[in-house]
């Protein structure tokens, strides 16, 4: 059976007017669930691991270095903090700090005594992700994921209690080394963003394997790689078009016209040529629509002109 599932950004980042006729006829009559709304839930109905964790560290680690394994890992990723009234602000980390080969060449070497005497090794087998390899048996409080703290004040989101003290330490520690970092001074005077700071997230072993349905993996997102390379399935470059057991994220849409016109009414095409036999809208919100060619007859359901028109929780009879 031919499908393909899309993975699609909360409907409420899609900007756009009213549905095209054709969209908002086959929504209308598609079948309709509600999911676990988030990231890590849309990710995790598509990808099975054994056991049942999430160790986000390890698998981009594996797809990284490929020497996960026999080892705990967090991720340690260098981002640039700001002072406001309340405490911290995080304003960008990883990636967006357009780090290169020779800012780690600079700066890891004033980090790595810090977690070294902790009996962590820290290292960066690419710029935008910073790793400490820790044994596997090694205890770690809860983190927040990066995502969630980005924006806010970091001190809201910092490990707690008494397990949580020394990743605080090392942290308060870490920002002080960054601070008076020379090359932090050389990079503002260049325009480009400090690395102020480092958020510890991710936690956790290797699975011992990764189960997906597909045969294809398109997509850009490193998390989404690195399920796919553990699940054995070789990801390549994101597209609108449709393929055979496929999943395609288009979770960085924002624009609902250009959804429409590159993604869906293509994909609608195949379905109704038979080349296509399901094809599943998966948002980030939990919204799910399960379409399929039969589905035509079902003339009784009246169009959907706007997404956001359903709830997650609500499911037609």
């Amino acid at each position: 059976m031919a499908q393909a599932t899309l993975l699609l950004p909360p409907r409420t980042r899609l900007v756009g007017q009213a549905l095209p006729a054709d969209v908002a006829r086959a929504l209308g009559r598609a079948d309709r669930a509600a999911g676990e709304a988030g990231e890590h839930a849309q990710l995790r109905r598509h990808f099975q691991l054994v056991p049942d964790h999430w160790p986000v560290a390890a698998l981009t680690r594996q797809r990284d270095a490929r020497d996960a394994a026999g080892a705990l890992w967090l991720r340690a990723d260098p981002a640039r903090v700001s002072p406001d009234m309340n405490g911290a602000r995080m304003l960008a980390y990883g990636e967006a700090l357009a780090l290169g080969d020779e800012d780690t060449a600079q700066l890891l070497p004033a980090l790595k005594p810090l977690f070294g005497d902790a009996g962590m090794l820290l290292d960066a087998p690419d710029p935008a992700r910073w790793y400490l390899r820790l044994p596997p048996e090694a205890k770690l409080p809860v983190f927040a994921p990066v995502n969630d703290v980005l924006g806010d004040d970091l001190f809201a989101h910092l490990p707690e209690g008494e397990a949580g003290r020394r990743w605080r330490a090392l942290l308060s520690e870490a920002q002080v080394l960054l601070h008076n970092h020379p090359w932090n001074a050389q990079r503002v005077a260049q325009g480009k963003p400090p690395v102020n700071s480092l958020w510890f997230w991710g936690g956790g072993v290797l699975p011992d394997f990764v189960r997906t349905g597909f045969r294809q993996v398109k997509g850009n997102d490193v998390l989404l790689q690195s399920l796919a390379h553990a699940a054995g399935v070789e990801p390549v470059h994101a597209s609108g078009e449709g393929g055979v057991d496929a999943l395609i994220d288009l979770r960085h849409l924002r624009n609902l016209d250009l959804l429409c016109r590159d993604a869906l009414q293509p994909l609608l095409d195949a379905l109704h040529k038979r080349e296509l036999d399901v094809l599943t809208l998966d948002f980030e919100d939990g919204a799910l629509f399960a379409l399929r060619r039969e589905q035509r007859w079902r003339l009784w359901r009246r169009p959907m002109q706007r997404l956001d028109t359903l709830r997650p929780d609500h499911v037609p009879a």
